[in-house]
């Protein structure tokens, strides 16, 4: 149920007038009142409708594309394939309402800015919202996002998850479709293509702790290793950005600590082309000396000498599906409204068989 001005009135104690003066800041208000009113808004978690205050029953044509980082390949793919159907999806069966505005929102990765743009896209009474990439291991952070996605649905906004885990049972059901990747499989064919080569002194380069997608990459990783009676050493894992940077700074540190590996795989692209460096930089040869590993399937991935292997996500394919989605009346194929996204191996010239095997 939508909270109106009388809601947050009532709950200050104060007129609803007040309650307008101290949001528009237009007439001056005891600070204690306004403190009262200022708390009632965020408890009862009131947004002003902005231009859309006159049709309180509908939403807007604008369409929210929330992203971690645009400058990532993964992230951009996505949301420009989501974007190109968004715009020409007038005219397609199905079809809700006219011509739409996508809008790309960029987060930095920041769960405070996340938590904003879905406030922003609620006061906008957004037709749609789309959430890419993994979400962020907080129970805080969780519970705050599925409440604002409640929120949102109540009012008419389609929510489409696009390579993001489904909202525990407890948040309810306001996503209309969710988009999975199977980062976990994925993973589990990648690290057995490298255990099949001989390879058994593995270091991983895994992204940032508390991001989902690190997690379900790392358990495949780990699943491979368990599967094929390979001891998993914690001691060569470690975790930092989904950046190139991060893999060099991780697979330099990694070799110098144990300078037999003999393979790395890492949890994105970008941060085995910052393997292959950290290699390069050494003096060791790829795969010759030491197989690198991706995951995602970036184009870039058959720029590099040797092209890498990696793990295909269709990010084109997945992000136009979650276009579709968010601007049509079209439902998921998925049992309770879940797509599993699969993630195929693709064997190229940085990984090759130990030597000796």
């Amino acid at each position: 149920m939508t909270v109106t001005l009388a809601d947050v009135a009532h709950r200050a104690q104060v007129s609803p007038a007040t309650v307008s003066r101290v949001l528009n800041g237009n007439y001056p208000v005891a600070a204690a009142t306004r403190e009262r009113v200022l708390r009632a808004v965020k408890d009862l978690d009131y947004v002003v409708n902005g231009p859309a205050s006159a049709l309180a029953a509908s939403t807007s044509s604008l369409v929210g594309i929330l992203v971690n980082d645009i400058a990532d390949p993964f992230f951009g793919i996505m949301a420009s394939a989501a974007q190109a159907q968004i715009s020409g999806a007038e005219g397609t069966p199905g079809a809700i309402g006219g011509e739409k505005l996508a809008v790309v929102c960029n987060t930095g990765g920041s769960p405070e800015r996340e938590l904003t743009y879905l406030t922003l896209l609620q006061r906008q009474r957004a037709a749609a919202v789309i959430l890419t990439g993994g979400a962020i291991e907080d129970p805080d952070h969780s519970a705050a996002v599925a409440a604002k996605l409640a929120r949102l649905a109540e009012a008419g906004t389609r929510i489409v998850l696009c390579g993001r885990p489904p909202l525990p049972p407890s948040a309810g059901s306001p996503v209309t479709a969710t988009l999975s990747f199977d980062n976990r499989a994925g993973a589990r064919r990648l690290t057995g293509h490298l255990l099949a080569l001989g390879h058994t002194r593995i270091g991983y380069v895994a992204g940032p702790a508390e991001r989902t997608t690190t997690r379900h990459r790392l358990e495949g990783h780990r699943a491979a290793l368990a599967a094929a009676g390979v001891a998993d050493d914690p001691a060569r894992t470690l975790h930092g950005a989904f950046d190139r940077a991060s893999g060099i700074a991780a697979a330099t540190r990694l070799l110098d600590a144990e300078p037999g590996l003999t393979a790395v795989v890492a949890a994105n692209d970008t941060i085995a082309l910052g393997v292959c460096t950290a290699a390069r930089a050494r003096g060791l040869r790829v795969p010759e000396d030491l197989s690198v590993a991706g995951f995602d399937d970036l184009p870039s991935a058959t720029d590099t000498v040797p092209a890498l292997t990696t793990v295909r996500l269709p990010l084109i394919e997945a992000g136009a599906r979650a276009g579709l989605l968010a601007v049509t009346r079209e439902t998921s194929h998925g049992p309770d409204g879940v797509e599993t996204v699969p993630a195929e191996l693709v064997v190229r010239g940085s990984t090759g068989a130990i030597r000796g095997a």
